[in-house]
């Protein structure tokens, strides 16, 4: 005999914590709104500044910025649809459209870097001429359009998105850097490689991005077991930590997004045990111990049905 449970939330300490921490969360998506506009209107600034200017380097950390505001953008995304219930059409809810998304930016941005490279090849064998002023004057203010962006992160409340934002930030102040340096160069030696080469070494560092991205995407989009749980594991908490349970079989875990993992399991139980208690205890592990909340399980004297 099998009894099927699904339950999305345990009720009382689940809801009682996303009550609790709603007034921060509404802050965190503030600020990242923010971040985001910031971001994503000097990425603008920086595509018309390295076209006006013909650096490449302002033109590759423009790209960057693009990575950024994209990651900013989702994470604010992100706590916006935490709020978003699903409907008939998408039962489990629209969290699936960020990774979508961000399996097409990570195209977009590989096709992006490959551009910078065979331009940039293109100018170290034949250097063109820059305006190094104006492509000093956007670097330097991207450089502190970076900065605030990161205080207004570090001031928001310390959770996985936010931290992930501001890192994002934090390393796009390196192309900033770089495109600060190569202005600087061109501007006090006339050394025209300058430019070429820092964008090769933006490129390299928005590939190792967009690839990261890219390969995130695909494995969520293909159902693959989230980062950081082992099924084995689970199997063996499970009956370790719950003693009528004996065996666990029949396990999956994939996820909606890469901070919302889900299990389906099958356990075999003790044909007199109390199946709304072990129900709760096998829940509770999975939260607890896993950080899983939501499971479906199905509970079996005897035989599995699906074997």
């Amino acid at each position: 005999m099998a009894h099927t449970h699904n339950h999305e939330h345990r009720h009382h300490g689940h809801n009682h914590g996303h009550n609790h921490g709603h007034g921060a969360d509404i802050r965190d998506e503030k600020l990242l709104g923010r971040a985001f506009l910031l971001i994503a209107g000097f990425m603008v600034v920086e595509v018309v500044g390295g076209l006006m200017a013909n650096s490449l380097t302002l033109l590759a950390d423009a790209g960057h910025m693009f990575l950024d505001a994209t990651a900013l953008g989702f994470s604010w995304y992100s706590l916006r649809l935490s709020r978003r219930s699903g409907d008939h059409n998408l039962s489990y809810g629209y969290h699936r459209y960020q990774v979508l998304a961000s399996f097409m930016n990570g195209l977009t941005l590989l096709a992006l870097v490959a551009w910078i490279l065979v331009e940039a090849y293109r100018r170290l064998l034949a250097p063109e001429g820059m305006l190094p002023i104006p492509a000093l004057l956007v670097a330097t203010a991207g450089f502190i359009v970076n900065i605030v962006a990161f205080r207004w992160l570090h001031h928001a409340q310390d959770t996985a998105t936010v931290r992930s934002a501001a890192l994002h930030v934090l390393g796009d102040l390196l192309g900033s850097a770089a495109a600060i340096v190569a202005a600087l160069t061109v501007y006090l030696t006339g050394w025209l490689y300058a430019d070429p080469l820092l964008a090769i070494v933006i490129a390299a560092i928005l590939g190792r991005g967009a690839w990261r991205v890219l390969k995130e995407s695909v494995h969520i989009l293909l159902e693959g077991v989230p980062d950081g749980i082992n099924l084995k594991e689970i199997r063996g908490t499970l009956t370790a930590r719950v003693p009528e349970v004996h065996e666990v079989h029949h396990v999956h875990a994939w996820a909606l997004t890469a901070e919302k993992p889900l299990v389906t399991l099958h356990a075999t139980v003790d044909e007199d045990s109390d199946l709304g208690n072990v129900m709760e205890r096998l829940k509770a592990v999975l939260q607890n111990e896993f950080g899983i909340d939501h499971s479906t399980i199905q509970v079996e004297h005897g035989p599995c049905p699906d074997d």
